[in-house]
C-alpha cells in the first residue's frame, strides 16, 4: 500500500481511521442495520491526523511532516489560529467538497464563575426549540426557525437539482463526463455549506444557553436523552425531520461549552416529559401545538418548558410556579424565504428577496395589483407601484421574518 508524500505519522493515521469505519461498517452489518457500506479500498482523500510534537505551528503557517526525500509541506492558513500554540495538541486535515479545512484541537483552562451546583435546570432538546431550558427562577427559550428555514431551502433546492439532472446521470458502470463531476463537485459545496451553518447555529444555542446558565449561577444542567427516538417509524416526514436533527451534535456542543465554564451536565430519561402536566403531575395527551393545557387542574404553559420542567425534577431541581421567560434566536436567516411559505402569508406587502415573480403570485401587494389592473399596457405605472410596495416593506424586501 502507497501514501505518496505522507510519513509514518499520516499513514498511521489513515489506516486507524479506515479500520475504524470497516470495524463500525461490520458492527452495523451484523446488527442487521441497513445501509452498512464498507470503505472502498481507493479513495483519494481521507483525514489525516497529526498529534502534538509531530508538526509545527507559527502564525499561519502550518509545517506537516512528509516522508523522507520529498520536498517540505507548509500549509498557509486562512486567519490565524484562535489558540496560543503552546496550548494546540493536534491538529487534523480535513478535505470537504474540494477544499481544504484544518481542525485544532486545543487544551485550555475551565473558566471559573461563581456558581451554586444546587441550582439545577432542566434541558429540552428540540427541532423549532434547540434547547428550552427552565430554571429555578427563570426561563429561557431558544429559537431555531432561521436553522429549519435554511434545513427547507437546502432541501427544496436539492430536489430540484435531482429533478433537472436526473435523466442525465450516467447509468451504472458508465464513468461520468467532465460536466457531471463539475455538477457533483457544486452539489457538494452546497452541502457543506450547508451543514457549516446548521453546526455554526447550534453552536451558538449552546454558547447562549451557557451564557444564560452562568447569568442565573445554575451549576447543573439536566438534558433529557432522546436516545431511541429513531427507533419507531413515524413516518415518511417525521422519519426525515429527525435524522436531520443532529441531536447528537447539540449534546456535545453543550457539553463542551458547560465545561469550560465549570458547569456539570446531567442526561436523564426524558420520556414523557411533555405530556405530564408539571402542578399535578397527572399524564394528559401530548399537544400537538406549542401550548400545554391540563384538563384536570387548568395549568396552562409552554410545551417545551412544560418538558425541561419536568426533566429538572428528574433531577432534583425545584421549579418555580410562574418563570419569567426569555427568548434568544439563533441562526442566520437565509437571504431568501422558504417559496411554500407564501402560499399561507396573505398579509405580505412585498415579494420575498431573491424570489421570481410569477403570474397568478399570492404574495403581490393589493396596491400593485390594482395598478396592474388599471393600466396593464403603462410600464410607468407597474414600476410606480412596485416602488411604492418597496417603501412599504418594513423590512426592506425580506419579509416578516421575526414576526414567525
Amino acid at each position: 500500500m502507497a501514501f505518496g508524500e505522507l510519513d509514518t505519522v499520516g499513514a498511521r493515521s489513515v489506516l486507524r481511521r479506515y479500520s475504524s469505519e470497516w470495524f463500525e461498517a461490520a458492527k452495523r452489518s451484523q446488527a442487521g442495520i441497513r445501509p452498512a457500506g464498507y470503505p472502498r479500498r481507493k479513495r483519494a482523500l481521507l483525514s489525516v491526523h497529526y498529534y502534538h510534537g509531530t508538526f509545527g505551528l507559527k502564525g499561519q503557517r502550518l509545517r506537516i511532516p512528509v516522508a523522507r526525500g520529498c520536498p517540505p509541506l507548509v500549509v498557509a492558513l486562512a486567519r490565524p489560529v484562535p489558540y496560543p500554540e503552546a496550548w494546540v495538541r493536534s491538529v487534523t486535515l480535513v478535505a470537504v467538497a474540494g477544499r481544504l479545512y484544518v481542525d485544532v484541537t486545543a487544551a485550555l483552562a475551565p473558566e471559573v464563575h461563581d456558581l451554586d451546583p444546587g441550582r439545577i435546570a432542566g434541558v429540552d432538546l428540540g427541532i423549532i426549540h434547540p434547547f428550552a431550558v427552565a430554571g429555578p427562577d427563570a426561563s429561557l427559550l431558544v429559537s431555531g426557525r432561521a436553522l429549519r428555514a435554511e434545513c427547507h431551502l437546502q432541501l427544496s433546492d436539492t430536489k430540484a437539482r435531482s429533478r433537472k439532472m436526473g435523466r442525465k446521470a450516467p447509468s451504472r458502470g458508465q464513468r461520468g463526463s467532465r460536466r457531471w463531476r463539475k455538477l457533483r463537485r457544486a452539489q457538494a459545496r452546497a452541502e457543506a455549506r450547508h451543514l457549516r451553518r446548521i453546526r455554526q447555529g447550534q453552536h451558538e444555542a449552546a454558547k447562549a444557553v451557557v451564557a444564560w446558565a452562568i447569568n442565573q449561577r445554575v451549576g447543573t444542567l439536566v438534558v433529557g436523552d432522546p436516545q431511541g427516538i429513531c427507533d419507531k417509524d413515524a413516518g415518511r416526514r417525521h422519519n426525515l425531520r429527525l435524522r436531520r436533527w443532529r441531536r447528537t451534535h447539540l449534546v456535545a456542543a453543550l457539553k463542551d461549552k458547560a465545561a469550560m465554564a465549570g458547569i456539570a451536565v446531567v442526561e436523564v430519561n426524558e420520556r414523557a416529559t411533555s405530556s405530564t402536566c408539571p402542578a399535578c403531575r397527572a399524564r394528559v395527551p401530548k399537544p400537538s401545538g406549542r401550548n400545554f393545557a391540563c384538563p384536570r387542574c387548568g395549568f396552562v404553559g409552554h410545551r417545551d418548558l412544560v418538558g425541561a420542567t419536568n426533566i429538572a425534577a428528574r433531577g432534583g431541581g425545584v421549579i418555580c410556579g410562574d418563570p419569567r421567560i426569555e427568548h434568544r434566536r439563533v441562526g442566520t436567516a437565509p437571504t431568501r424565504r422558504d417559496r411554500r411559505r407564501h402560499r399561507h402569508d396573505a398579509r405580505r406587502s412585498c415579494l420575498a428577496h431573491g424570489r421570481r415573480e410569477p403570474n397568478g403570485s399570492r404574495s403581490r401587494s393589493p396596491a400593485r395589483r390594482a395598478g396592474e389592473a388599471a393600466s396593464p399596457s403603462a410600464p410607468h405605472a407597474v414600476l410606480s407601484a412596485r416602488r411604492g410596495t418597496a417603501d412599504r416593506c418594513p423590512k426592506g424586501g425580506k419579509g416578516k421574518w421575526s414576526g414567525h
